[in-house]
């Protein structure tokens, strides 16, 4: 079905006011994005501290409304809740439906991951080669298909080790793709671990599509009761991965390799001085702006 997109720019401090009253008017779902995106006064936003919520300085919402909304009364509505609100500052658009999964397959092309590993999308027949490894995918509604330099990091690393009847434990799964290419690239069993439920049904409908849904485990964190793995990586952002650094610390067996990744560079060095205490070995990789640190658990195997 159509919809009828309404797109205000407003100042920081309106925002809450603004967003409330879309709100009460019925508005099916409300986006933020710096208004000065894509111009010399752009501002990126990477990760906020706890508790944070930045925003742009200047802001463009787009609410999206039923494509048979009236639009002069919309914005009578608007003029009566928000009377400082400039006529000019709100314009109108007609979007056509789309299926936003679907597009994105279309755009997505295989791709490699160090020397064998590569990630297919759905909809493209994989060459029938022994020498290559295929993971299939489908990324839904979570985060993970490769694209994303972290991702494309730890699938590299992935790919360098010897996985043959190893458990590994994937902390934050997204997809289900670093626990799924684990799988095909060897490994003997695999859990995935998220605090997104969405995630977790993702990745279990990728599993399934690359037939090794009865070696993988899924679970909420609160949830997570396992064994130590052989492999542990870890795929989120700087701050979780620098409170969680004991609890991944006790997931990992004594010997067991380890890479956490989603960390811009400038980060890393506190996290190498976190994780110092329990690894060792610690690298360093970087893609673009993005950092991999892998290393070894301390101990024996």
């Amino acid at each position: 079905m159509p919809w009828l997109e309404l797109i205000l720019t407003v100042r920081s401090e309106q925002q809450p006011r603004v967003e409330e009253a879309l709100d009460d008017l019925g508005a099916l779902s409300i986006t933020l994005q710096d208004a000065d995106a894509e111009t010399p006064d752009e501002q990126a936003i990477f990760e906020p501290g706890v508790g944070e919520l930045p925003l742009w300085p200047t802001i463009t919402l787009n609410a999206l409304f039923d494509a048979d909304t009236d639009r002069r009364g919309l914005s009578e509505a608007l003029g009566d809740l928000l009377p400082w609100l400039e006529p000019d500052h709100m314009q109108f658009r007609d979007v056509a439906d789309e299926d936003w999964e679907r597009a994105w397959m279309d755009q997505f092309k295989p791709m490699v991951f160090g020397r064998r590993l590569w990630i297919y999308p759905w909809n493209i027949q994989p060459p029938a080669d022994e020498d290559i490894v295929v993971v299939r995918l489908d990324p839904g509604l979570a985060f993970g298909s490769g694209t994303h330099p972290t991702t494309a990091l730890c699938l590299a690393w992935l790919d360098s080790l010897d996985l043959q009847g190893k458990r590994i434990v994937d902390f934050g799964c997204g997809s289900g793709i670093l626990a799924i290419a684990a799988l095909k690239l060897g490994a003997a069993s695999a859990v995935g671990v998220d605090n997104d439920p969405q995630a977790l049904t993702a990745s279990a409908d990728n599993a399934e599509r690359n037939d090794v849904a009865d070696r993988l485990a899924l679970f909420l964190p609160e949830d997570l009761e396992t064994e130590p793995a052989d492999v542990f990586i870890a795929n989120i952002l700087a701050g979780p991965l620098g409170e969680l650094a004991p609890t991944f610390a006790a997931a990992a067996k004594p010997g067991a390799p380890f890479a956490i990744s989603g960390i811009l560079h400038g980060q890393e060095e506190e996290l190498l001085q976190r994780y110092a205490e329990w690894f060792d070995d610690l690298r360093v990789d970087t893609q673009e702006d993005w950092v991999r640190i892998s290393g070894r658990r301390r101990g024996k195997h």
